[in-house]
């Protein structure tokens, strides 16, 4: 990021523009839409500029330029149409200490002017450091369609009301309070149009009577394969609404920029044969920050419910009846099959998914892996690089051929991604000599005319159970 956004006070500010044509009618339209003082310097304006100055909203300068006209600005404008010309008038602005935007030469730029959303005083930028000024108009069409026209209004009424929050609301309650405003009923009813019926909601809460959400909550939010868009809607906004968030250590720091700024972030990170916290440890620890009445978010790779250790922190929550919510993420699987451009089912191909686990508890037996072994299903294994030999060794013993083709992916959709394919029995070697050695999957598919078919797998099963 080579410019740090902010916004700007500018009451009591000066602005300085430099030109009297189009260019300088455009800067105007911003800089009018604030309270700085305006100062526009040309030998002629056009009617638009003149209008503003007959009003009494800026002063028109004449004469020549000096570097005392700089002094003391908030920002400068030059837009004269002339590019040679506003290249000196630039360098008398700089001489002067002034911030400068020179239209159309973003490298003579110190600030450059961001797309604007204006749903006073609910603003939003969109500045692209003048590389894309088309892609930034873009952007601001879509967030445009997002933002109800009315929200600039309630964002003044609830501005209007905090002082009375403040004083009338207990402090720990305050956030609950202003969730509920923007999300719940009073925000709905002004949207709508009915204006009265919001503020009559909004004053009946200040003395308490309001859907209060007490008690803490746990949120366990699956942030998928790695990249951060491809998060859910849901996901996000329980990242926004966190106290605290206890992430492990397959999630992408970028997906953290998207929760609240002042939300605490604890790391949990498990690697495997080392779990510096066990599953235990992270229970109890998201319960304890529940019982506080804070809202905790378990943020996971994936999906929580597949191999996301889910079911022991539903447990422990609902032991204390805390509340609980499942906020399902892209699982490896999905991310792999689209990265590579491949079904993870196909009529008539692979009418069956199988998603299993290389590992077992410390103690138990590695998984019974055979018993998949039925034509026309698509394996996906998770967590199986470090008993690949095994693995191999295993689905050949089966039936599988040795040139049986398998796919691997590594770190679905980071920079660091890695796609190959190679022989069964060869499985574990092409994995150290691509260097893989954690986050992957191993993908086969069991073709027709090899294993066992659908009704005797569904026999053995049966069997199996009524041992």
């Amino acid at each position: 990021m080579k410019s740090f956004p902010m916004f700007i006070r500018m009451e009591n500010r000066r602005v300085v523009i430099v030109g009297g044509g189009e260019q300088a009618a455009q800067k105007s339209r911003l800089v009018l839409k604030t309270e700085a003082a305006l100062d526009i310097i040309a030998e002629e304006i056009d009617d638009e500029l003149a209008a503003i100055v007959q009003s009494g909203r800026a002063r028109h300068l004449r004469g020549p330029i000096t570097r005392a006209q700089f002094r003391d600005t908030a920002l400068v404008f030059i837009g004269t149409g002339c590019p040679v010309i506003d290249a000196s008038i630039h360098a008398i602005a700089k001489d002067a200490g002034a911030l400068v935007n020179v239209v159309d030469q973003p490298e003579l730029c110190d600030a450059t002017t961001p797309s604007i959303v204006d749903r006073d005083p609910v603003v939003v930028a969109i500045g692209t450091e003048g590389t894309a000024p088309v892609l930034g108009r873009s952007i601001k069409t879509e967030i445009e369609k997002m933002l109800d026209p009315r929200l600039g209004s309630f964002a003044a009424l609830a501005g209007r009301l905090r002082t009375a929050v403040a004083h009338r609301i207990p402090k720990e309650e305050r956030r609950d309070f202003w969730r509920w405003a923007f999300n719940g009923a009073p925000w709905a009813s002004f949207k709508r149009g009915a204006e009265r019926e919001a503020i009559e909601l909004l004053k009946s809460a200040l003395g308490g009577s309001y859907d209060k959400e007490t008690g803490g909550q746990i949120a366990l939010v699956g942030a998928g394969p790695g990249a951060r868009d491809l998060l859910t809607l849901r996901a996000v906004e329980r990242l926004q609404e966190a106290d605290v968030i206890f992430y492990d250590r397959l999630v992408d720091p970028m997906v953290l920029e998207l929760a609240r700024r002042d939300a605490e972030r604890v790391y949990v990170g498990k690697t495997v044969g080392a779990h510096a916290f066990p599953q235990e440890t992270i229970s109890a620890l998201i319960v304890a920050e529940a019982r506080k009445g804070r809202r905790v978010v378990r943020l996971k790779s994936g999906d929580p419910s597949i191999f996301g250790r889910a079911a022991e922190e539903l447990e422990a929550a609902r032991h204390y009846d805390i509340p609980v919510e499942i906020v399902p993420g892209v699982t490896a699987a999905s991310a792999a099959a689209a990265t590579m451009g491949v079904p993870l089912t196909e009529r008539g191909v692979t009418d069956t998914l199988v998603i299993t686990t290389g590992m077992a508890r410390s103690g138990d037996t590695l998984p019974d892996w055979h018993r998949h072994l039925v034509a026309g299903t698509r394996l996906v294994f998770y967590m199986a690089v470090g008993t690949a030999a095994e693995l191999a060794a295993n689905l050949m013993t089966q039936g599988l051929g040795a040139a049986q083709r398998v796919q691997v992916a590594a770190d679905v959709s980071t920079p660091r991604q890695k796609i190959f394919e190679t022989r069964l029995d060869a499985l574990a070697a092409t994995l150290a000599a691509e260097q893989v050695f954690g986050c992957a999957l191993i993908m086969i598919t069991v073709p027709k005319g090899i294993g066992i078919d659908a009704d005797l797998a569904k026999g053995i099963v049966s069997h199996r159970e009524r041992r």
